[in-house]
This record gives structure tokens, sequence and C-alpha cells, in this order.
């Protein structure tokens, strides 16, 4: 019998993140030592996309994620503008999708998170076949950096600096998830500052916990 695949909820998706940064906006805000408000334009960021995503309910996934990006354009916080472009950047990628699963759902995080950056996106083909492996109990088959051809476009510098920052935390005894999401931060356009990466790891490890329990 044919494995049925379950469609994933994006505003329940996104809304999920906006909870759990409620929860830690203090703790961004203490992290954000220019401002001090990076938890309260987190929160209001992925309140706008849940919010986006409520309205579009009945539409494409691409059209939601672009009308997110839209609305999130509007907004003045760095982080806004970050992550529209992510959206933007992902609304193009699903453009012929008719559902966001399980299986597609690691391609719009990644995306996501590259907000935008061509680089960024490179990178983490390659360590979104790690997450993919590990979300999927090990059945899959991660592809490395030799088995890509040569115009695959993976930047092998990029993909060293992250396997380095998994290794790290691998020596610190972090847990395998904890380590994948330091590696995709790592090289992600979250990676500019030490609390963007923060709650940037915030919002993979909430996403992939949301979807996993689908």
């Amino acid at each position: 019998m044919a494995r049925q695949t379950k469609t994933l909820n994006l505003a329940n998706l996104f809304q999920s993140v906006a909870g759990n940064l409620v929860d830690h906006r203090n703790e961004l805000n203490a992290a954000d030592t220019y401002n001090h408000d990076h938890g309260d334009n987190m929160v209001e960021v992925f309140n706008v996309i849940s919010q986006a995503m409520r309205e579009k309910k009945n539409a494409a996934p691409a059209d939601q994620l672009a009308y997110a990006s839209q609305l999130l354009r509007q907004g003045k916080s760095g982080s806004s503008q970050v992550y529209a472009k992510g959206l933007s950047k992902a609304a193009t990628e699903f453009q012929n999708q008719k559902q966001v699963t399980p299986d597609n759902a690691l391609k719009l995080i990644q995306t996501l998170m590259g907000g935008g950056q061509e680089t960024a996106s490179q990178t983490q083909s390659g360590i979104g076949d790690l997450l993919g492996t590990l979300l999927g109990g090990g059945q899959a088959t991660p592809q490395t950096a030799q088995n890509q051809p040569a115009d695959a476009g993976i930047d092998v510098g990029d993909l060293l600096n992250a396997g380095m920052s998994f290794l790290n935390t691998k020596s610190q005894g972090g847990s395998n998830l904890e380590a994948l999401v330091n590696a995709l931060v790592s090289d992600s356009a979250m990676g500019d500052s030490s609390h963007r990466s923060q709650s940037g790891a915030l919002v993979i490890n909430t996403l992939l916990q949301a979807i996993g329990r689908k």
C-alpha cells in the first residue's frame, strides 16, 4: 500500500514558530547588544507570516509565500527584510508545487533561511540531505560533495565550513539535530550575528519538530 503523504498547514507551521519566539522573546532581546529588540522583531515577523498564511489559506503554497513576503517587505527591521527575501525565493521554488508536505518541507526551510542568498541556498542543499536523513530515520542516503555532478552548483568551501560547524558542535556533546541545525545556520543569511544565529536556530528547530510531529 502506498504511503499517504500529509499536507502541512503553513499557518499552523509558522504559528508554532511565533509561539516559541514569544517564549524566548526576552532572551533574544538580551542577545541583541545593539538595539535590544531582536526578540520583539522576530515575534512580529512570524506573526505577520502566520497571519498571511491564514488570509491566503485556500491559495497555492507559492502564492501564500509570496503574499507573506510582500507583507514583510513593509517592515522596518533587518529581520523583516531578510525573511521577506527568503519567502520570495521560496515562492519561486514552490511555483509548481500544489502543497507543502513533510517530503518537500525541508526545501522550504532551506530556502527560507537562505534569505535569498544564492551561496546559502547552494550550501543548504548538502546540509538538507543530512537533515533529511535525520528526519527520515536514516532511510535516505545523503549525497556527499564527491557524488555531486560537476555542475551541481555546490560551493565546496561553504560545505567544509558547515561541516566544521557540525564537528565542533558534536565535540561539545551536542545532539545530531543540534549539530545539523548549527551547521545550517552558520552558512545561512542568519549567521551574520550572534543574535540572528540564535533566533535562526530556534526557527529551524521549531519547524523541524513541527514537521516531525505530522
